[in-house]
């Protein structure tokens, strides 16, 4: 059986770290596959069996840092030598978990797991589902946040002392050619020689110290005969700080006139990068605030009541079957049942949707939504990994992690790019020094250095999963989750939308649309109806029995009930025999059916109509439907206007779907298909070239989902089949689908302007670089500039990006 890891990577800067990565794991065996996502530092690996802890130190050979976390568990309830084996063989047997070692004499379990994978709390609940207690230490583990938070202080230690040492640099090297003055004011301090030499002191800290993060990796990159950014980077600041070195201390090796420094140039490159990595740090911690909001919605602590009374617990040790207290103003701790009390729950952390949702006993609570207006209290179903919270969670992961074909393309792209870069640079110094003017040995060396700063693959292997990162985050916030990457482009190209009817179009449960009485009073001839309507189970009767109960209507006794199957049901109330059913019916009990013949023609013709009598006299028609949603109109206008075609698909009979269809402005209607044959009809659209995306419930169209290029399913709170389609919709409104297709769409737009950039970049600069306009225009391009560009185009990419946090703000 195929089993799923996720492993934080840190060090990971470039497509070429990217590439490098996924290939160590491949080649590990037993793995099946491996996706390494650079924006969110994760690596998403499939396998049926492997050695994970084998794997980890694969990684770690290849010159990147596994995040695993240790943890130490108290452990109330431990008896014997079999408790121990138990507790440890189901904490190994946890997916993420490497080592569990659990010491009888000290009640507690120290266990090393991949955090990306497993939560401490998982383990704690583990433990508990084993019949232990379990404590977790006070002391928080380390999320992702703070390690970004780490690395952020880090960089911003090492770009300080940079700059600290490059600016007198600057002042030292180019201040003598640009300040009048300044070359003789040194000259008689000091000989140029002592300058020349405080120089490479100024230099040496900053590059081999704030650079020492290029080199370190850079060497580990050649020594497996694949470089990438940091190999460039070294070589880059490595060969002008070694040039400079020659020129001052051995200047009789160069020819006359070629024995310059550029000191100055290696320690700016250093800076300019570690500034662009920094900047670049700060857009990336933003890419997945939506995600780090959604977590921290949880409240830290819950109430619980049993006999003792009222205890205040920390939501983790929360086990299902607890009966939890939730106040007005309170965040409700885990998913469960209401049982007893009522309130207004904002969801809209779940669905996107601000309007608060009415909660009554029986109705499910969704753990992190904010309760209103009333205190109630809930039996606590589902805790930890399997809370909707936690689940919505897992699904953006993984569609993070995932990668949509645009980005495989890149991602071989830039497995190679390094080395013909270098390529291009040692074929660029050849040229220059046999070609070049004279001193052509400097004009050379500047040349080769700016095309190994300039072609750095950063932006490459941030276009697309930084896009798709802001993205997925984004729409879990609006309730749009999208269980793969690949969704997001798909749905971008998407030419046909097929719903399906019943509740995704329409309630998906009937309810009384009209009511006509004839000599009576609406309220008591549908109180009359209600009466007898309350002994069948039957759906029509049971829209009749609702409609009754929402107007606030008492109900009379009922005797001598008898139902009619087919036709419909009668029975005695307040001493009147009241018939409820089919006109057919009515017609062979002889009742008199003019005044329903005179009835105009109704607004909506796709109401059942329901007849009405009182001893043998007509009372009333009533007409039960299934009710279109409050925003089907709009969505289906919306995705028409965006220049979709629509297409009802239904089991329902023609004339029933035809008229939705035209009350909903759909043109193309397919009826009277039966579940089975749903996903043929979707394969009969795409054999016609179409890439379509099928909507439905996701409970009953799972074929159909399936066969569609994008199956959208539609669901509400805890009852989202996850399973079922790419793209899971939060909430009931159909209006959602119409969102997640522009959404998708600007994602894509925004992929696609990241790859002419990151591209589009390379190709014009490199030449640039090179020289190869120096000829006609004098154009050479500095290192120093080059190091700069190559950081902007990366913060370009991300910043970019982090314009789809503002996508549907207004509702496109």
């Amino acid at each position: 059986m195929t089993q799923e890891l996720r492993i934080g990577v840190d060090g990971l800067n470039c497509a070429s770290c990217v590439a490098r990565v996924e290939r160590v794991i491949l080649n590990h065996p037993g793995v099946e596959s491996a996706e390494v996502n650079l924006a969110s530092g994760l690596a998403l690996v499939r396998f049926e069996q492997t050695s994970v802890p084998e794997l980890l130190e694969a990684v770690r050979a290849a010159g990147y840092v596994p995040v695993t976390e240790s943890i130490s568990l108290g452990i109330g309830g431990l008896r014997c030598a079999s408790c121990v084996a138990g507790i440890e063989r189901r904490l190994r047997a946890v997916p993420g978990v490497l080592e569990a070692n659990v010491n009888l004499s000290t009640e507690s379990a120290s266990v090393v797991y991949l955090p990306a994978t497993v939560s401490r709390e998982r383990l704690a609940q583990t433990i508990r589902a084993a019949g232990y207690e379990a404590r977790l230490p006070d002391q928080p583990q380390e999320s992702d946040e703070t390690r970004q938070a780490r690395e952020l202080d880090r960089l911003k230690r090492d770009l300080r002392f940079a700059a600290a040492l490059s600016l007198p640099l600057l002042l030292l090297s180019m201040g003598p050619m640009s300040l009048p003055g300044l070359h003789q004011l040194m000259e008689r301090l000091a000989p140029m020689t002592v300058w020349q030499w405080l120089q490479l002191l100024l230099a040496t800290p900053v590059v081999f110290w704030s650079g020492r993060r290029f080199f370190n990796r850079g060497i580990k990159e050649f020594a497996q005969l694949s470089p990438g950014m940091d190999s460039l980077v070294m070589l880059g600041s490595g060969a002008a700080y070694g040039y400079s070195l020659l020129a001052l201390t051995r200047p009789q090796l160069f020819p006359t006139g070629t024995a310059h420094l550029y000191f100055e140039a290696a320690a700016v490159i250093v800076t300019l990068i570690l500034f662009g990595r920094y900047l670049e740090a700060i857009a990336k911690g933003r890419t997945s605030q939506a995600i780090r909001r959604l977590l921290d919605r949880k409240p830290p602590t819950a109430r619980v009541l049993d006999a003792a009374g009222e205890t205040e617990i920390p939501s983790e040790a929360v086990i299902p079957g607890d009966v939890l207290l939730v106040r007005p103003g309170e965040r409700i701790p885990v998913d469960g049942l209401l049982i007893e009390g009522a309130s207004h729950v904002d969801e809209s952390m779940i669905s996107g949707e601000p309007v608060p949702v009415r909660k009554g006993p029986g109705d499910a609570v969704i753990g992190g939504t904010l309760n209103q207006t009333g205190a109630f209290r809930y039996r606590a179903t589902h805790v930890g990994a399997d809370s909707v919270l936690a689940r919505i969670v897992q699904l953006v992961q993984e569609a993070q992690s995932s990668k949509p074909p645009i980005q495989r393309l890149a991602d071989r792209i830039a497995a190679v790019f390094v080395p013909i870069v270098i390529g291009i640079a040692v074929l660029t110094f050849g040229v220059w020094l046999w070609l070049g003017p004279e001193p052509a040995l400097n004009h050379a060396f500047v040349a080769a250095v700016s095309v190994l700063l300039i072609a750095c693959p950063c932006a490459m292997g941030l276009a697309t999963p930084t896009a798709i990162l802001v993205a997925t985050g984004r729409g879990a916030g609006l309730g749009l989750l999208f269980r793969q990457g690949a969704a997001l482009s798909t749905l971008a190209r998407v030419d046909t939308v097929v719903f399906d009817k019943t509740g995704t179009l329409t309630e998906g449960r009937p309810a009384l649309t009209e009511l006509t009485a004839f000599g009576l009073d609406e309220n008591a001839a549908l109180a009359l109806a209600a009466s007898v309507e309350q002994h069948t189970e039957h759906p029509l009767g049971a829209a009749i029995v609702a409609a009754a109960r929402a107007r606030g209507l008492s109900l009379s006794d009922a005797g001598e009930v008898e139902a009619h199957p087919g036709l419909g049901i009668q029975a005695k109330v307040d001493g009147q025999m009241v018939v409820v059913g089919a006109r057919r019916w009515m017609e062979q009990l002889g009742v008199d059916l003019e005044p329903a013949n005179a009835l105009t023609t109704r607004s909506n013709s796709t109401a059942t109509p329901i007849h009405v009598a009182v001893d043998g006299r007509l009372i009333a028609v009533l007409g039960v439907s299934d009710p279109i949603k409050s925003g089907s109109r709009e969505a289906i206008q919306r995705l028409v206007e965006q220049g979709l075609d629509i297409t009802l698909l239904t089991g329902d009979g023609r004339p029933t779907a035809e008229s939705i269809a035209r009350e909903l402005g759909i043109r193309r209607v397919l009826a009277e298909v039966m579940p089975a044959d749903k996903s043929a009809e979707i394969a009969r659209l795409q054999a016609e070239g179409r890439c379509v995306a099928f909507v439905g419930d996701g409970i009953n169209d799972a074929p159909a989902l399936a066969q569609a290029n994008v199956g959208i399913a539609i669901g509400t709170g805890t009852d989202i089949a996850i399973e079922s389609g790419s793209v899971v919709l939060m909430r009931g409104d159909p209006r959602a689908v119409a969102d997640a297709v522009v959404l998708a769409r600007r994602t894509l737009r925004t992929i696609r302007l990241n790859f002419v950039w990151a591209y589009g970049y390379n190709v014009a600069l490199i030449p640039l670089a090179a020289g190869v306009f120096w000829p006609f225009t004098g154009w050479q391009l500095d290192p120093m500039l080059a190091a700069g560009a190559m950081s902007l185009s990366s913060l370009f990419v991300v910043t970019n990006s982090l314009r789809l946090r503002t996508a549907l703000s207004g509702r496109e």
